[in-house]
């Protein structure tokens, strides 16, 4: 049996995909069979369809990010998941099992899924762009109190917001609060994304 490619991740662009769940959905070489055991019983308690659908569609957008990164086939193209509090697998943030340089992470959001991969930690966050976080008591508990001042005085209080959200989610999930950011708004989909990296993002289609 012959091995794929190997990836060779440092000084790569990190590689990200934003797209609506029925487009990943409808995606000829993604479907729910892909899925490991354990992300199967994952899903199984989500008793919202389009929940469910959102949750999916971001599971096989990561490993069609992951296949175009690596080179490999989406069949092999498995993250797995592990959880530093607690040393359990199956939740947490998600890795490439025998890769510890390729850094992944997921969202979804309301029909939107959006993936990142690349040399070292990676975090992105997708949201509506009518979304509109808070409140405000909360929003003071977890970001910088002149980030929301900023926020408030800009023309679009709601829109700056929302950014500077994702902009925060990001960075949460990749666990280092010092990483480059990309922010972009997808007006196609009406989506809002923030991509934290350590190397330049290349935004992808998730078309075949």
């Amino acid at each position: 049996m012959t091995a794929g490619p190997e990836p060779r991740p440092a000084g790569r662009p990190t590689l990200a995909a934003v797209a609506t769940t029925a487009e990943v959905l409808a995606h000829p070489e993604l479907h729910e069979g892909l899925l490991a055991p354990w992300e199967v019983r994952r899903l199984a308690p989500i008793r919202i369809p389009s929940r469910r659908d959102d949750v999916l569609a971001a599971r096989l957008l990561l490993r069609l990010c992951v296949a175009r990164f690596t080179g490999r086939p989406p069949h092999a193209s498995a993250p797995a998941q592990s959880c530093a509090a607690c040393g359990r697998s199956g939740h947490g943030r998600p890795f490439l099992p025998g890769h510890p340089g390729i850094g992944l992470s997921a969202s979804h959001a309301d029909g939107l899924a959006a993936a990142a991969v690349g040399p070292g930690r990676v975090g992105i966050d997708v949201e509506p762009s009518t979304r509109r976080p808070g409140p405000l008591p909360v929003l003071r508990r977890l970001l910088p109190e002149a980030d929301l001042e900023a926020a408030a005085a800009s023309p679009d209080p709601g829109a700056a917001l929302l950014r500077l959200w994702v902009r925060h989610e990001a960075l949460f999930k990749a666990g280092d609060p010092g990483l480059r950011l990309l922010e972009r708004t997808d007006p196609w989909r009406a989506a809002v994304v923030a991509v934290a990296s350590t190397t330049p993002v290349t935004v992808c289609s998730p078309a075949p």
